[in-house]
């Protein structure tokens, strides 16, 4: 199984093309729907993909939380995706999937794999009400294949921060203090709608406005008008916009594609631009900065996230 994510090297190119490769898999037939949907994850995300191993069960956690493995010397706890779901099927799951968010390794048990895709993030749209109410939101994207297929990318994030006990903690916010520039404005865009409270609860902490935005193309969009506004009444784009914060992966355009426009448009000249994200490793880092972007922050460190806002907007 280890071959499907073989070549990553080759995939690091797909920075400022608004593709994306997802590794697709299944958590069964559902019995309440008869069907059996397909998911997808991004292979960046993605470490390896094995046979499910033996599980030390762990005391205290929540239903949808196996227990752990031990991999290569580490202990990884392990989250039934079938379980966390609600499917309804008495197949055990065989395949497990260990991802990497943040700079922490955790596993996802599902059914099964079947390839990588290479798509657009053009074709991935945000799902649409009736769907995010079946799912409880857990879809941050979706597109459909040539077969007919309807693929759905999960909001991790909310997997992990329900299933890991990694609830804000008003202590990581305790010490996040004002600007003293109140009137600076941070636009920034994230598919996630866990990571867009955390990110207004820091900017509130702090004192500063912002505009929030739920995908990159519609980040583009707004940041045109704004743009527009500001030509009209002949002044710099950055006396309205003081920062500009982004996700890498969301539906129509991604952090990469957006961060490639702005600063492709002379007019967004001085503004800089914050990547927020939970691929945390260095290669991704370094695709942010080859498109052109300032500075890089992980997910849900509150306390980095503020004090790297505090010191870009001081400059």
């Amino acid at each position: 199984m280890s071959d499907l994510l073989k070549s990553i090297d080759a995939r690091t190119k797909l920075a400022g093309t608004n593709k994306l490769e997802i590794l697709l898999f299944s958590l069964g037939m559902d019995e309440r729907t008869g069907r059996k949907e397909t998911f997808g994850i991004n292979v960046f995300k993605v470490r390896e993909v094995m046979r499910v191993p033996e599980i030390t069960r762990a005391p205290e956690m929540p239903a949808s939380v196996e227990g752990m493995v031990s991999l290569r010397g580490a202990l990884v706890p392990v989250i039934d995706l079938i379980k966390y779901t609600g499917i309804q099927s008495d197949k055990k799951p065989e395949i497990m999937i260990v991802t990497e968010y943040n700079v922490r390794t955790q596993a996802f048990l599902v059914d099964s794999v079947d390839t990588i895709l290479r798509l657009d993030w053009s074709a991935m749209k945000v799902p649409p009400e009736m769907l995010n109410t079946q799912m409880g939101g857990l879809i941050t994207a979706v597109t459909e294949l040539s077969d007919g297929r309807l693929i759905m990318v999960m909001d991790v994030e909310k997997i992990l921060a329900e299933t890991m006990q990694s609830e804000e903690d008003d202590l990581l916010y305790s010490s996040i203090t004002p600007v003293e520039n109140a009137d600076r404005t941070v636009f920034f865009a994230d598919d996630s709608y866990v990571a867009r409270k955390q990110i207004e609860r820091t900017l509130d902490a702090m004192g500063v406005k912002y505009i929030a935005s739920i995908n990159g193309g519609q980040a583009w969009k707004e940041l045109l008008k704004v743009a527009s506004h500001a030509d009209t009444n002949n002044r710099p784009v950055k006396d309205y916009i003081s920062l500009i914060l982004t996700d890498v992966e969301m539906p129509e355009m991604d952090g990469y594609m957006l961060t490639k426009n702005i600063k492709s448009d002379p007019r967004f000249a001085g503004i800089p631009i914050l990547m927020h994200s939970s691929l945390s490793g260095m290669s991704n880092q370094q695709l942010g900065r080859s498109v052109g972007v300032d500075e890089y922050v992980p997910k849900f460190e509150p306390q980095k996230l503020s004090e790297t806002v505090k010191r870009l907007l001081s400059t």
